[in-house]
């Protein structure tokens, strides 16, 4: 039986979850007297080690930046770019392991002023560090649309191509935006007689274009994104809340079936809500917005007192009370339809229609003015709110299906309820993205995953059922080959991901051409792109560090050891035992 607390904390949940305006998200980069730090949004790296940086400059113009590379270059220091929102999870961002000074950040949060829109020729040119929505709402003035974004709208133009960001659809050049690039602008380091820096126009035509669309920063720094538009139109979406019977048979016709298609699995609950998500014509009535309850400004109280709840049943290994939250968040995203609202106020029914620049793409917590201190993004790592890791993992469509039935065994085994950790948070969101010509793109039509899970304030801390996260890990990226998204992810996810792309020697080729000098390269970037392993020490199973091959790895003391899948018997995952707790000294 649920405490009647439960119900009370509850309810207190929805009437304050979503407020008008939120606490804008701290700047990335801090300094003083000392230096820089450089940080995520989520206030913490994955080796929760500090990025320290020696120097941060901010240019305004396509010549200052080309003149920062150029100082950079000529001074032998490395250099790496971040944007205004830094929500690339690993390090991908951070100029060097040490603090020799001899490194370069630079920020593009000022570079933003500049979107020219191309209405004969349906494109838009972009200063790199232009917002997604501010270019979004220029393109819609325009009476044009651009077909493809991520879900979350807080990423510059630069950066969300850089890092392969999608939204979802198999339809026209799919669901990436990258793959609807058709030219950019790439400063990238010089000889002393070219000023040490230049700027190289690549155009849709240029080979140069399938390397430096998703490039992780390792080229150059990326000036300026030319995108491909669309005439204006609308979408109808409806969500289908339904059971999860033969969701692994039935993917694909969906995704074929409407063009910007979704579903999110919640296996705990066998539950699956299917997004029907179609073009409408531009006549066809509605004013609907899309904004995606979990983007939503939230109470800070709200915030702090979910992170509470959650982790006192963490600590308390009370998985019915993880179910309880489960429960109660899926049904209330049922009750709004998930952030849709009616003629852009409240959810009133099926189906919203709106325009394309009001529902591909949400995030209205990033928007406050500075003295709004009572809500925020409910991550925000200066309010001790919600603290998680998320992976995400992209799959050969043909290979889908049989993951799911393999999710599906592990839940049988296991007992459903042990998945209620993911369920408190989205579940699992299925998105489709096509076939990609970009060297660190997707070969072929792929499936993509995100699910969401609690982490711990402290490293050393283990996580009730994290051998559950890390066996659906390890059998995604190990056993059915799927890709780590290149912004998402613990560095366990990375492990030879060189080997899973077969154009990586075509762009490392381009790599050389444009930056001999590896002056955008750091250990950082280099374990991701490479997929090195780092050593192993106690505990580094605990936090994704490594995948554990010794109980030294997890955490004996408290009762966890490295142990076989159950399903996917080759993974090696950090599972609890009361019997196996040991007095370690």
């Amino acid at each position: 039986m649920t405490p009647r607390w439960m119900h009370s904390f509850w309810w207190v949940l929805i009437i304050c979850v979503s407020t008008t305006h939120a606490m804008p998200p701290p700047p990335p980069v801090q300094c003083n007297e000392t230096g820089c730090i450089l940080s995520n949004s989520y206030g913490a790296w994955g080796d929760r080690i500090d990025c320290h940086v020696p120097d941060v400059t901010y240019p305004t113009t396509e010549q200052d930046l080309r003149l920062a590379v150029a100082h950079a270059n000529q001074n032998n220091l490395n250099i790496k770019v971040v944007s205004k929102f830094s929500h690339t999870i690993p390090k991908l961002a951070c100029p060097s392991a040490t603090q020799s000074g001899n490194a370069l950040l630079i920020s593009t949060e000022k570079y933003n002023s500049n979107i020219e829109i191309d209405v004969a020729n349906l494109a838009v040119t972009a200063d790199a560090g232009v917002p997604l929505r501010q270019l979004i709402d220029r393109v819609e003035e325009a009476n044009l649309s651009l077909v493809a974004a991520p879900y979350w709208e807080g990423v510059s133009i630069g950066g969300l191509i850089s890092t392969g960001a999608h939204g979802s659809s198999w339809w026209g050049k799919g669901g990436a935006v990258h793959d609807h690039v058709i030219g950019l602008s790439l400063i990238v380091p010089a000889k002393q007689s070219e000023g040490y820096a230049k700027v190289i126009r690549i155009e849709a035509q240029d080979p140069l274009l399938d390397a430096a669309k998703v490039s992780l920063g390792l080229l150059g720094v990326i000036s300026k994104v030319k995108l491909s538009l669309e005439k204006r139109f609308k979408r109808s979406i409806t969500y289908n809340f339904t059971d999860d019977a033969h969701i692994e048979d039935l993917f694909m016709d969906h995704a074929k079936k409407f063009e910007f298609a979704d579903i999110t699995w919640y296996p705990s609950r066998n539950k699956a809500v299917y997004r029907y998500d179609n073009r409408v014509p531009l006549n066809t009535p509605g004013d609907g917005v899309f904004d995606f309850l979990g983007f939503q400004s939230n109470s800070i109280l709200v915030s702090k007192a979910t992170r509470a709840t959650e982790k006192a049943f963490e600590t308390a290994r009370n998985v019915n009370g993880e179910c309880t939250m489960a429960s109660s968040f899926v049904g209330f995203k049922k009750s709004i339809a998930n952030g849709l609202k009616s003629n852009g106020l409240i959810f009133t029914g099926y189906p919203v229609v709106g325009r394309q620049g009001k529902m591909q793409t949400s995030g209205s917590c990033l928007y406050s003015p500075p003295s709004r201190i009572d809500s925020s993004c409910a991550w925000d790592p200066r309010i001790n709110g919600l603290f998680f890791y998320e992976s995400t993992a992209i799959f050969p469509a043909k290979k889908f299906g049989d993951f799911i039935r393999d999710v599906k065994k592990l839940r049988d085994l296991i007992k459903p309820e042990n998945l209620c950790g993911i369920d408190i948070y989205n579940g699992i969101l299925i998105r489709f993205i096509k076939a990609s010509q970009a060297y660190l793109g997707q070969a072929e039509d792929s499936v993509v995953i995100d699910f969401n899970y609690y982490r711990a304030d402290d490293a050393s801390t283990p996580r009730l059922n994290q051998d559950v996260w890390e066996e659906i890990e390890q059998m995604a990226f190990f056993k059915y080959g799927a890709k780590p998204h290149w912004a998402k992810n613990r560095n366990s996810a990375f492990s030879k991901v060189n080997q899973k792309y077969p154009n990586f020697n075509k762009f490392l080729a381009v790599k050389k051409q444009l930056d001999p000098q590896n002056v955008f390269s750091s250990e950082w970037s280099d374990e991701i792109l490479f997929g090195k392993e780092g050593g192993k020490s106690d505990g580094c199973g605990l936090e994704g560090q490594c995948i554990c091959s010794e109980d030294r790895h997890c955490s004996p003391s408290k009762g966890y050891l490295c142990k076989p899948g159950v399903v996917y018997n080759e993974a090696r995952v950090c599972r609890y035992s009361s019997s196996s707790s040991i007095l370690v000294v």
